[in-house]
């Protein structure tokens, strides 16, 4: 190693990664943050919060100092619903996977996104039947809005991060999916991250 090169000497951060509130609460108490799981909504970002910075208070810590993350499904596009067809993709297979392993409190994020296991039963059938495109198409336009995926066009994008934003989300970890995803890659970094940065 070169004795000029920069080599970081502090403890790195670390990030609880939790949907439950016990753990959650101690993201706060001895993390440096939070990290939620896909399927994360605005809705479930407010709850992680609350629980996150009850944690950071009882342990008389500044809750401003925390970082929440949270994992989002996206995919993007000139064209809105082709940008959509990703997340409705991806979307798919978390969903279906929740009807057949959700336990205890990870039904909240099915609850904060408003979502029901009748609503989702069909998506479980259609990935048993016909697999992953098949379940794609099962994940109507209704759940796909439930789900809060960040998808669509750089202009929906935009504002799908704006509402994450406004719920206390400090990182969005987007999950693309879809058709060429390195094309969606360059997009979101040249239509949308800069839209961040100012």
């Amino acid at each position: 190693m070169k004795k000029d090169a920069h080599t970081p000497r502090g403890v790195p951060p670390v990030y609880v990664a939790a949907t439950g509130p016990v753990l959650q609460k101690m993201s706060g108490s001895i993390g440096d943050g939070l990290l939620t799981a896909s399927i994360t909504t605005p809705a479930f970002v407010r709850y992680s919060r609350k629980n996150m910075e009850d944690g950071a208070s009882k342990a008389g810590r500044d809750p401003a100092s925390l970082i929440l993350g949270s994992v989002v499904v996206g995919s993007i596009g000139r064209d809105s619903a082709k940008g959509k067809e990703g997340a409705r993709e991806q979307a798919a297979m978390y969903l279906a996977n929740k009807v057949q392993n959700i336990k205890g409190s990870a039904d909240i994020l099915l609850e904060c996104a408003g979502l029901t296991f009748d609503e989702l039963q069909p998506i479980a059938e259609a990935v048993e039947q016909g697999g992953r495109k098949a379940a794609a198409r099962a994940v109507t336009d209704d759940i796909l809005r439930k789900v809060c995926a960040i998808a669509g066009t750089p202009e929906e994008c935009i504002q799908q991060i704006k509402e994450y934003r406004d719920a206390g989300c400090t990182h969005i970890l987007l999950e693309i999916w879809g058709d060429d995803r390195i094309g969606q890659a360059k997009l979101f970094g040249e239509e949308v991250l800069p839209h961040f940065k100012r």
